[in-house]
């Protein structure tokens, strides 16, 4: 078995509070129910044959063309068009570090391991998430869905990562909230810590790194 020589993190709902919470803040504050935001999604995705929040991680549509089309699904469940304008900026308003997390980095870097970063994320949110935490600190490489064209779970972008930083899956752990992203990586020989919260994350990655 490789010896495990770096530390892959996913970006919302690890290194920061969780991304639901966000979300749920975002829906409240337009006056969205969170049913009717789901049944968007969905209308847009069987209008246009592609889900619009994936293509925005993909970077194929802007911020400002998410916006639109999801203020045109919306219309008809509130019976108004909603101001989604700030999108991005009301979901960051919300996060928070999550400070465990960070220093776990800190920590494996410490020990001599190497730390990436692999999010699912906008081009126009860059700025906003970098302002959050050292990134350049704390990773060697960050992996970003919406400036390499293809997003988690897709076995491709675990593939794009692994190249990067020129390691075999075996050689690494990743950590997501996700946890369709942790068993897409657990395909590849990666291993996977499925973040539900802080400690048990934590004791996980020792754990794999204790061997």
């Amino acid at each position: 078995m490789a010896k495990i020589e770096m530390v892959i993190s996913d970006f919302g709902g690890v290194l920061t509070t969780p991304l639901s919470e966000a979300f749920l803040a975002f829906q409240d504050k337009v006056g969205i129910a969170p049913e009717n935001f789901g049944k968007a999604l969905k209308e847009a995705t069987e209008k246009t044959g592609t889900n619009p929040l994936f293509e925005l991680e993909c970077g194929r549509i802007t911020e400002a063309e998410f916006d639109e089309q999801l203020a045109t699904a919306l219309e008809p469940h509130l019976g108004r068009r909603p101001d989604i304008r700030q999108f991005g900026l009301d979901i960051f308003g919300t996060l928070e570090p999550n400070v465990g997390m960070i220093d776990l980095i800190r920590e494996v870097r410490r020990d001599g391991l190497r730390t990436a970063m692999l999010t699912n994320n906008v081009r126009e949110w860059e700025t906003l998430w970098r302002e959050m935490l050292p990134v350049d600190e704390l990773f060697e490489t960050v992996v970003d869905s919406a400036f390499v064209g293809v997003r988690k779970p897709d076995p491709r972008i675990y593939e794009l990562t692994l190249g990067r930083v020129d390691l075999p899956a075996g050689a690494c752990i990743f950590i997501d909230d996700m946890k369709v992203n942790c068993e897409a990586a657990t395909e590849l020989g990666i291993h996977a810590v499925h973040f539900r919260e802080t400690a048990q994350a934590r004791a996980e990655v020792h754990a794999l790194l204790a061997g």
